[in-house]
């Protein structure tokens, strides 16, 4: 099975600071860049499995734009494609679960971030980046969530976390993730404030003690069930120092593509 690539350039939906909008341009042009080859660690050609690249244009208004960003998941979906989709900042991920749910129901979900995103609404706005998994889990777009990397959590999202058996694991339990739930059909949400800022220093909400790069890529790496869809997210290029940020969402990118065709 090969993959799409999806950039859905919105952050009208961030509570702290714009500048993810910008994130899926910088990732592809520094994926294209020459500054690095095109292989993941195992070898596989992210130019071979890539289909194809979809980067509409989105509506400024943000129901719209949740409506856009589901149908452009869903044509992929329906042509056979695995989306690996770029944020943007975290809010996208609900319209791309709304997608994959109409395609294969419930899924398990991989959610890698700082923070759970359970809130019920963050400032007046249900449908802000803080909420996305509040969101999907209601609308029965989620079978089992596991959360890796959470060390920014509120009463008011763990009790969320407790009424929908959410398996919450701080960055130093990593390697608690059950193999059974990588072995199974999997969608993965990477939120890369997950990532200590000493490896990723381009996000909007900076939280010491995250997980090392090679802690995620090794995590990547242990999923062995399909791959039916990711998300890289909260790329925020005007905090990036050095561009490290956007080369590690590369990095993920080549490596998630290699998972998509059940490879490395």
């Amino acid at each position: 099975m090969a993959a799409s690539l999806l950039g859905f350039c919105w952050d009208a939906s961030s509570s702290h600071a714009r500048g993810a909008a910008m994130g899926p341009h910088v990732i592809t042009s520094l994926l294209r860049s020459g500054a690095s080859n095109s292989y993941s660690f195992r070898g596989v050609d992210t130019d071979e499995v890539i289909d194809r690249e979809v980067f509409p244009i989105l509506s400024d208004d943000a129901e719209s734009c949740r409506q856009q960003i589901a149908d452009a998941v869903k044509t992929e979906l329906a042509a056979g494609l695995v989306p690996l989709c770029l944020g943007g900042d975290h809010s996208i991920t609900l319209p791309i679960l709304r997608a994959v749910r109409d395609e294969y129901g419930a899924v398990n979900v991989l959610h890698v971030d700082a923070h759970p995103d359970l809130y019920d609404d963050l400032d007046g706005d249900r449908y802000s980046h803080a909420c996305p998994f509040a969101r999907a889990l209601e609308e029965d777009c989620i079978e089992r969530l596991v959360q890796v990397g959470i060390r920014s959590a509120t009463p008011e999202q763990l009790q969320m976390a407790k009424q929908y058996d959410v398996i919450v694991l701080g960055p130093e339990r990593v390697e608690a993730v059950p193999d059974e739930f990588l072995a199974t059909p999997l969608y993965l949400s990477i939120d890369l404030d997950g990532v200590d800022p000493a490896f990723a220093p381009g996000v909007s909400h900076p939280e010491p003690g995250g997980l090392s790069s090679r802690e995620l890529l090794r995590l990547i790496d242990r999923i062995k069930g399909p791959l039916i869809g990711a998300d890289i997210v909260e790329l925020n290029p005007e905090r990036d120092q050095g561009l490290l940020t956007a080369a590690l969402a590369v990095r993920l990118l080549k490596e998630l593509a290699a998972k998509s065709i059940g490879t490395g």
